[in-house]
């Protein structure tokens, strides 16, 4: 914003020329400059990067319950013509996705878990092990099944040696889901359909994934993190509570931790 301002005489200095005076911002050109930053940080923020938390332990090891990772919002977006220098691919096998949760009973919902399968893909789990397209995935980031004398790491039928088993009446799928699983099962394989990812947690016997509640529609896919640049120890509990005292706990001990809790060796983790 220009603001025209009258002349003003410059006093002379010595062999006559006028002394150089620096001009003076105004509180409104101030104002402008400081909405303008404003409105570029919002729409970096908004649109082509994010900041978010992580509450679950789902992607462990990948990702940590505390961890605070920035999310690449552009990539994985539709073009658009008004950003043409942007680059934009389509989901691929083994991405880390940010997206919102495909079920109505829970909306608004972000997840993250990892892109399994994609359109066309056939898949199926062996005692845990993920079968894309008949070949066996080797998948190191991934929590197998295993005795270890938890409850949760158990080996669970339907949850291990998916789609073969019959989900029974405890298992803890959606009801859409639950009817819609037959639909897409050919022979041994679930058929990922046009549009859609399959996606899992990276800690596989402690995940709420597809398995439960389905595909993910491409457009839900809201980005993918980037990197940690916080982490800070949280207890897994911590998810649950959501009264206003136990958020100002929780603060109050994150001030007076900062320096102990902090994972101070996760700054800057790039995930992968």
């Amino acid at each position: 914003m220009s603001i025209e301002r009258p002349l003003q005489a410059q006093p002379a200095v010595a062999g006559g020329a006028p002394a150089s005076v620096p001009p003076v911002e105004t509180p409104l050109e101030a104002l402008s400059s400081i909405c303008t930053i404003l409105a570029a940080g919002l729409f970096v923020m908004g649109f082509i990067f994010q900041n978010f938390e992580i509450p679950s332990a789902s992607m462990e090891k990948t990702l940590l319950i505390g961890d605070h990772v920035v999310v690449d919002r552009a990539t994985l977006a539709p073009p658009t013509k008004w950003a043409p220098l942007v680059h934009y691919r389509p989901v691929q096998r083994g991405d880390v996705i940010v997206f919102m949760k495909p079920n109505p009973e829970t909306p608004d919902l972000i997840l993250v878990k990892r892109a399994i399968g994609v359109a066309g893909d056939h898949i199926h789990l062996r005692h845990g092990i993920v079968y894309l397209n008949g070949v066996a995935q080797t998948e190191p980031y991934a929590a197998m099944p295993r005795d270890d004398g938890s409850v949760y790491d158990a080996y669970t039928p339907y949850r291990d040696d998916f789609p073969s088993v019959t989900p029974g009446p405890d298992e803890q799928l959606t009801e859409l889901w639950r009817e819609e699983l037959p639909t897409h099962i050919q022979g041994v394989d679930l058929v990922v359909p046009p549009g859609m990812v399959w996606a899992m947690g990276d800690n596989r016997t402690e995940s709420l994934d597809s398995r439960y509640w389905g595909f993910v529609p491409v457009e839900n896919i809201m980005g993918r993190p980037m990197f940690v640049y916080w982490s800070f120890e949280t207890p897994a509990e911590e998810e649950n509570k959501t009264s206003v005292g136990e958020r100002i706990s929780f603060m109050f001990h994150i001030v007076t931790h900062v320096f102990s809790d902090t994972r101070w060796k996760r700054t800057f983790h790039v995930i992968r």
